[in-house]
């Protein structure tokens, strides 16, 4: 609309000055009009004067003569002269006309094209706000189908549970009835409860992959809804700009967006947390280091991450290779690097929060291309006397699974090789202490390379995940976490 209004003032201008050059026209055509008319009377005054002049001297045919010779001849001149200004005057007033014509041409054209570019506009935004709308209804639809699977999963469970009561049961039964006098009805009974308890935990193993791709597509269509809404508002704003390119030029409005900081803050607690999570649950909403005191070990600071509604005790933490992960056992044992930065909490310290209860561990990754994926498992581990054995079992995730399940991995480094079932040194080879299982290909704290690493022997020093079946996944970013066991870790 506005372009409309700004292309219409600019034609009344171009009218304007239209008009005052005619008007100059006509006073220049009503001064030559004068002219005319004045000049024959000057004429006839002048010729009567030298008529009366040569009366004396010469006959009236002789001085008829020379003053008709002579008017002749003035008249001739301001022809002329008159012809020549008029001649100047249209070929200015041509160019000046072209001019304007001109103007008037391209500004339609520039008015014809802004209002076709402003029509696209909001076409496209009627059509983002068309898919972002089924895109949210989907995400609806996905998240009630998502609860439902849980609710049935853990029905699931529960009929698994005590299914497996009364195999044991039977089994039981089996076992002295075996002695005392065998009967074949009660084993066909016993076979027939096991393939049915098998075929509940087949069951139960698919309802919790199809969960798994539940939430895998929601993720997916929430970034979908985040670029759709950056869309709509680069839109809008390229709207504003158009709507106000004749009009005054203004500073736009800076919007803010949340930016970490870099430097943690350092929170002080009275030294009776036991973990982040209590920190949480008493208040507490700001990530950054906060010092806890788990039952029977000594206060320690360590970097708590609030999301998800709680909060996460950070262990390890990579994000650019500032820090050397090849240390000793030493090292890994009590921790290095800072809270605020790259970081190895230390096994004595996570052992120590971890024996207070059942914990949840969550492996968030990133690649060199900007992808985020997380893993979460059920774990325990061990104390020092143990080597800090690690028992995982997976629980969710957006990722394949890479590490041994429902296997006790001891922890190794370069200077104590724990693995006593490869003569191969797993740390010294692959630059860092982890849980290593005859050297199986995943290690988040490898040297830290970049991508286009040449040979198979660099990648595997590299910071990396390698599921067992597909390809290697060269890492930006790791971080580990920790968090008490509960239902909301579930959702």
């Amino acid at each position: 609309i506005q372009n409309s209004h700004t292309a219409k003032t600019v034609s009344r201008k171009s009218l304007c000055i239209l008009n005052d050059q005619r008007v100059s026209g006509a006073e220049n055509m009503k001064i030559i009009l004068a002219f005319l008319f004045i000049a024959p009377l000057a004429l006839s005054a002048r010729a009567e004067k030298d008529y009366s002049s040569f009366d004396s001297a010469a006959s009236p045919e002789t001085k008829s003569r020379f003053a008709m010779l002579d008017d002749v001849r003035i008249l001739a001149n301001g022809l002329l002269q008159l012809g020549h200004g008029l001649k100047d005057f249209v070929h200015k007033t041509k160019g000046q006309m072209n001019d304007i014509f001109q103007k008037l041409y391209i500004f339609d054209r520039s008015f014809y094209e802004l209002s076709l570019q402003t029509s696209e506009i909001k076409e496209e935004e009627e059509q983002l706000r068309q898919t972002t709308a089924r895109l949210q209804i989907n995400n609806e639809e996905m998240k009630n189908l998502s609860q439902e699977m849980n609710s049935k999963i853990e029905d699931l469970i529960q009929n698994k549970i005590q299914l497996q009561e009364k195999v044991w049961g039977l089994e039981d039964k089996v076992t002295k009835l075996a002695i005392i006098q065998p009967s074949m009805q009660e084993t066909k009974e016993i076979s027939s409860l096991k393939a049915f308890v098998e075929q509940q935990d087949n069951h139960i193993k698919q309802l919790l992959k199809i969960v798994e791709d539940q939430h895998v597509q929601l993720d997916r269509q929430h970034n979908q809804i985040m670029e759709l809404e950056d869309k709509l508002n680069h839109i809008e704003l390229q709207e504003l700009a158009e709507n106000s390119f004749t009009g005054e030029q203004t500073e736009p409005e800076a919007i803010p967006f949340p930016v970490r900081n870099a430097t943690a803050v350092t929170h002080k607690s009275d030294g009776a947390a036991p973990d982040c999570t209590a920190l949480y649950n008493s208040g507490m909403r700001s990530s950054g280091v906060y010092t806890i005191k788990p039952n029977g070990s000594e206060a320690f600071d360590v970097y708590c991450e609030m999301k998800f509604g709680s909060s996460w005790t950070v262990i390890q933490n990579r994000v650019d290779g500032s820090l050397d992960f090849n240390q000793t056992w030493d090292a890994y044992a009590n921790g290095f690097g800072e809270l605020n930065e790259e970081f190895w909490l230390g096994l004595n310290k996570t052992y120590s929060i971890t024996k207070q209860g059942d914990y949840i561990l969550r492996i968030e990754l990133q690649d060199w291309r900007e992808n985020k994926r997380y893993i979460e498992y059920a774990f325990s581990l061990g104390g020092p006397k143990t080597d800090y054995t690690l028992q995982l079992s997976r629980i969710s995730g957006s990722i394949p699974n890479a590490l041994p399940e429902q296997t006790e991995l001891r922890f190794s480094t370069a200077d104590r090789d724990a693995d006593v079932t490869n003569y191969f040194n797993c740390p010294e080879n692959y630059l860092g202490g982890w849980w290593h299982s005859e050297c199986e290909e995943t290690n988040l704290n490898g040297k830290y390379v970049a991508p286009r690493s040449r040979g198979r022997l660099d990648r595997k020093k590299g910071l990396y995940w390698k599921p067992k079946k597909g390809r290697y996944y060269l890492l930006k970013s790791t971080k580990i976490m920790i968090h008490p066991t509960d239902l909301k870790s579930f959702d």
